[in-house]
């Protein structure tokens, strides 16, 4: 399994994907973010074609939490059935795949 994970979400509005960035990266389930955007999105929602402006947030993780990252990312959501996917990295330099470990470590256990 690989180290380091991608975690995913698009969010409505540029503020909704800074304030998932900033509290998983405060909680320690990511070790950082990245947020892309404005971009036009096309999807079959509620029975019909709809269109519309997102963000996207991209969180990295290790494997140990990723799982728990892609959750809490759900339950900040503003979305009923957001769009949250991991992705694994299929290769880092060995100082980063560490960096994220030690940065998603629960700084209780530390």
């Amino acid at each position: 399994m690989a180290r380091v994970w991608t975690v995913t979400s698009t969010t409505p509005t540029q503020e909704d994907a800074i304030a998932i960035a900033k509290t998983v990266v405060g909680e320690r389930l990511a070790a950082g973010g990245e947020i892309t955007g404005p971009f036009l999105s096309v999807f079959w929602h509620l029975g019909e074609l709809g269109e519309g402006q997102e963000w996207r947030v991209n969180l990295r993780t290790s494997a140990f939490y990723r799982d728990r990252l892609a959750a809490r990312v759900g339950e900040l959501h503003p979305w009923e059935s957001p769009e949250v996917t991991a992705t694994p990295v299929e290769w880092c330099s060995e100082s980063y795949a560490e960096w994220v470990e030690r940065t998603t470590t629960d700084p209780d256990s530390v």
